[in-house]
């Protein structure tokens, strides 16, 4: 048995989120039919901005490197 959850997030794809101030949550919605919702503490959400922010800039990094080759 898996340990992680993938989850394929693509253009196109349904993406909400709103602000849960009596649990001090967000939480963003992928999709619609099966919608997939991800519970993220307050304290949790500026750790996860970086990583997606860190993800993309490495993203970028490697696309200006294979297009320089």
């Amino acid at each position: 048995m898996r340990d992680l959850v993938s989850v394929h997030v693509m253009e196109g794809l349904p993406i909400r989120s709103r602000a849960l101030p009596f649990a001090d949550r967000v939480e963003i919605r992928f999709g619609n039919a099966f919608p997939l919702a991800l519970l993220i503490d307050r304290d949790a959400v500026e750790e996860l901005l970086d990583a997606i922010q860190s993800g993309y800039a490495a993203l970028e990094k490697a696309t200006r490197r294979t297009e320089e080759a």
